[in-house]
């Protein structure tokens, strides 16, 4: 048998990191297995599914690398064969037209609610004969009257509802547009889906699937219900924790690797080990290993795990991430040092790529302005003389890198006898207009030969026109 998982999400919103976690660990399951990872997206409900949430939905997955096998498949495509999979049941006798009106429905729940009963049909139309089919009416489902729903788990272990407990649940609207919990059994037969990973909130939904499967002769797949992710105060998560859309994340600066390595551990574990990749991640997932509690989002850890990411990942691979970043932030690149260039330089300082873009603005504009507080501090007399002989050093380099310019500035130390810290700081307040960068001879290497010259000779005229 092929692996065959799906990853269904319904496009009323964004992509959330649980949706996340859930498409991870279905694409994680399929590829470790050799299966196929299926992208289906579940648009029945017309009213609140949007074209904007479905390129979220995209983008999402498309930034994190979770590429389809096959799809993406839209439930809004494939109302024919639902029409036809109702006729059948109707023929069939598994599914029944009822006329009951909604004040009827209404008034019998809140007579169900006042005996403190489980709301559910009474079965009235379940009988009918010669109806007017013409009349306005719904299809439900002709669900079992005896024994009981079992499944085993992957990750909640066996679970039984009885079928008493359960309703001839609608599978047809009034409209005639087919309902969730019937679409969904339609396309896991059709697409042949062996594997069902979703969150626990639709543990209510898997004996009503169950049953209409055995009711269409169908092979009923594995079902894991990953349990909920919780905020680090316990509660349920949101956007105060965290649960932002996964694109977000991207806008913030993280890397796709980060967020994939924090949502893989968020329920599922291999040993102590933190940081994987994502060839480990397929070579080791295992659903039978996917925790039963609810697991606790840590907005620190999954930064840190960012931070780890931008330091050890190939400047390269990093650079593609950071050019999103510095286009987002109006920096135009194409003149100044290679962005690989610039992560090596600043991977150490900077735990998010948003961060590093704003920090690396000097390696291709001019500065136009200097901190006001770091003049106050640090250009004066001394600092004047040092950058002003500093500077014809600088125009004599026959090579322009780290350790010619710091040979330069250590000359200027020796000849005006005075320590590295009276010309740094100034050259690099000269340079990036304040006090921080990575080493001073590593950030003029990298700015470029003419751009220093010139900001060298804009501070010293600063300097002057300041009366320092």
């Amino acid at each position: 048998m092929t692996v065959r998982t799906r990853f269904a999400p319904s496009p009323t919103g964004y992509l959330h990191v649980g949706g996340a976690r859930t498409a991870l660990y279905s694409y994680l399951y399929a590829k470790h297995t050799g299966g196929n990872y299926v992208l289906r997206i579940e648009d029945t409900d017309l009213e609140r599914s949007t074209e904007s949430a479905v390129k979220a939905i995209f983008e999402g997955l498309e930034w994190l690398g979770l590429k389809e096998d096959e799809g993406p498949f839209f439930q809004t495509q494939r109302f024919p064969r639902y029409f036809e999979v109702i006729k059948q049941m109707l023929e069939q006798g598994t599914a029944y037209r009822c006329y009951c009106s909604k004040e009827r429905i209404d008034n019998l729940r809140a007579e169900q609610e006042t005996r403190k009963e489980k709301p559910r049909y009474d079965g009235k139309c379940r009988h009918l004969t010669d109806q007017d089919i013409s009349q306005p009416h719904v299809i439900r489902f002709r669900n079992p009257d005896e024994g009981s729903v079992v499944w085993d788990d992957l990750i909640l272990d066996r679970i039984e509802i009885a079928n008493s407990e359960l309703d001839d649940f609608v599978i047809a609207r009034t409209d005639g547009s087919p309902m969730y919990n019937f679409c969904v059994v339609v396309d896991d037969l059709d697409m042949r889906i062996t594997h069902v990973v979703r969150g626990n909130d639709h543990v209510s939904n898997t004996p009503k699937q169950i049953n209409l499967l055995r009711a269409l002769n169908a092979p009923v797949p594995q079902y894991g219900h990953l349990p909920m992710i919780l905020g680090s105060d316990g509660q349920k998560l949101s956007k105060r924790h965290g649960a932002v859309s996964v694109i977000q994340y991207r806008d913030e600066g993280f890397l796709p690797q980060a967020l994939l390595n924090y949502l893989v551990r968020l329920g599922w574990s291999h040993g102590d080990q933190e940081i994987f990749s994502m060839e480990e991640m397929i070579e080791l997932f295992d659903l039978n290993k996917v925790n039963k509690s609810a697991a606790a989002f840590d907005p620190k850890k999954l930064l840190w795990l960012n931070h780890h990411y931008i330091k050890t990942l190939p400047a390269e691979e990093v650079a593609q991430h950071l050019e999103w970043h510095m286009a987002d932030q109006s920096i135009h690149t194409g003149d100044g040092p290679a962005l690989a260039d610039v992560v090596r330089a600043q991977a150490e300082r900077c735990d998010n790529l948003r961060t590093m873009a704003s920090a690396s603005r000097y390696f291709y504009q001019d500065v136009d302005q200097y901190d006001e507080a770091a003049v106050a501090k640090q250009f004066n007399a001394t600092s004047k003389a040092a950058l002003a002989g500093l500077l014809p050093k600088l125009e004599a380099l026959s090579d322009w890198n780290a350790a010619a310019i710091h040979g330069a500035m250590d000359a200027v130390c020796q000849e005006q006898s005075i320590g590295f810290g009276k010309i740094g700081p100034a050259l690099r307040i000269a340079l990036t207009g304040a006090m921080a960068s990575p080493s001073i001879d590593l950030t003029a290497e990298l700015i470029g030969r003419e751009r220093v010259i010139e900001r060298v000779q804009n501070a010293l005229k600063f300097i002057a026109e300041k009366g320092i």
